[in-house]
């Protein structure tokens, strides 16, 4: 009797230790809603890059944040962006600094966007919303409206071309013009 009641237990709690394995298992999904190819491979604060071409520098770019995507092959650079630029002899040119903006690894081009300001080493300034710089053309151009103030004139326009310098500059459309108070 004691044998038979062992037995009964026994099966009993054998059944209640199978009866978990028959349920399906669910797995927590964590993260299901994030697709990592749109995930950054590489991100950090308070970044600095420096580009440069047979060991001359050619621009420093420093970031508040800065994002890395290998699929991409872009960074994007965000929370202040602050950039100056070289010439050939390895003085700085000019600087320019936007709210965010993004570099091509491939070419090293640079994408300024929000609050763009080029400021050279002569005091002239550039604004605009959008700009461009072409590391092998050592060249800034934008086709949005630009503001540019030099100490001899202040032209306002929509497409935009000049060396980093801002020296040799075109403006496309031009819709306003000043002479600076100095020349007159």
């Amino acid at each position: 009797m004691i044998i038979r009641r062992f037995g009964k237990v026994f099966i009993f709690f054998s059944f209640l230790l199978l009866l978990p394995s028959c349920e399906e298992k669910i797995k927590p999904s964590i993260l299901a809603a994030v697709d990592s190819r749109t995930m950054p491979q590489q991100e950090s604060w308070n970044s600095t890059i420096t580009v440069s071409d047979s060991g001359r520098i050619r621009a420093i770019i420093k970031a508040g944040n800065l994002r890395i995507y290998d699929s991409t092959q872009q960074t994007e650079l965000r929370n202040g962006v602050y950039v100056r630029f070289f010439g050939t002899t390895g003085q700085e040119t000019s600087h320019l600094t936007s709210d965010e903006g993004s570099v091509d690894e491939n070419t090293n081009d640079l994408e300024a966007k929000k609050n763009v300001l080029v400021v050279s080493s002569d005091s002239s300034h550039l604004r605009s919303e959008h700009l461009f710089w072409s590391d092998k053309r050592q060249l800034i151009f934008t086709p949005d409206f630009v503001s540019i103030t030099t100490p001899k004139e202040k032209l306002q326009g929509h497409g935009f071309e000049s060396d980093q310098n801002l020296k040799h500059y075109r403006i496309f459309q031009v819709s306003g013009k000043a002479q600076s108070q100095w020349n007159q």
